[in-house]
């Protein structure tokens, strides 16, 4: 009767401690996707923060390209204010801005003296870097959403995710039919004549990789 206890008791004290490392499992898995996230946002920051002085270099030899640079101020503002919001927003208000920005790339292409402009060249050149971050970023967070969701939704850990509240967390993913346009807008290819084309530029550096999760059905 004794041996009988013991082994419940034991029986209940590791269901127990499995229920404990999962949540603290989960609160570690959704601190990971909160801190990848900010690095997206702080790296789109430092795109849109780049954007003002490069229209204005743009505008010294191309004044008269009004609507394009009206439509860059534009969607710039418009991706800037959902800074903090959802991923998905951010995503979604990313796709006009970045293709307006192509368009921005396009006119420069037209004047010879604005692409041997060391101001310009110098733009340019960060904010390829700064595409290659953003990618990065963003590769980063949506190995750890991967990660994260599978858990939320896999038995038994799926009862620790509806017990205690959490959920599946949103891909930071830009629609399809702009998604080339994301990659190829700061990487046009400034230092020779020709029409403007995207250069194919190596690979962003890859991404760190994500905690391994747990396949299905783990805790």
């Amino acid at each position: 009767m004794l041996i009988a206890v013991i082994v419940i008791v034991a029986i209940l004290l590791l269901i127990g401690l499995g229920l404990v490392v999962s949540y603290n499992r989960f609160v570690t898995q959704r601190n990971l996707i909160r801190n990848s996230f900010s690095n997206i946002d702080t790296e789109l920051k430092r795109r849109y923060d780049l954007i003002p002085n490069l229209v204005e270099t743009v505008k010294g030899y191309a004044a008269h390209e009004r609507e394009v640079f009206e439509e860059v101020a534009r969607t710039r503002s418009a991706a800037a204010a959902t800074s903090g919001q959802s991923p998905a927003a951010q995503a979604a208000a990313e796709g006009p801005f970045v293709q307006a920005l192509g368009r921005l790339f396009a006119v420069a292409e037209n004047y010879p003296e604005l692409k041997a402009n060391q101001n310009f060249l110098a733009l340019q050149s960060e904010l390829s870097n700064t595409e290659d971050r953003i990618q990065a970023a963003r590769r980063f967070y949506n190995a750890n959403v991967n990660g994260y969701n599978r858990r939320v939704q896999a038995f038994p850990s799926s009862m620790i995710a509806r017990r205690f509240g959490f959920k599946e967390e949103e891909f930071f993913e830009i629609p399809e039919a702009e998604r080339a346009v994301v990659a190829q807008a700061p990487r046009v290819d400034f230092s020779g004549g020709g029409a403007p084309a995207a250069s194919q530029a190596p690979s962003a550096p890859a991404a760190p990789a994500a905690p391994e999760s747990p396949g299905e059905g783990g805790a």
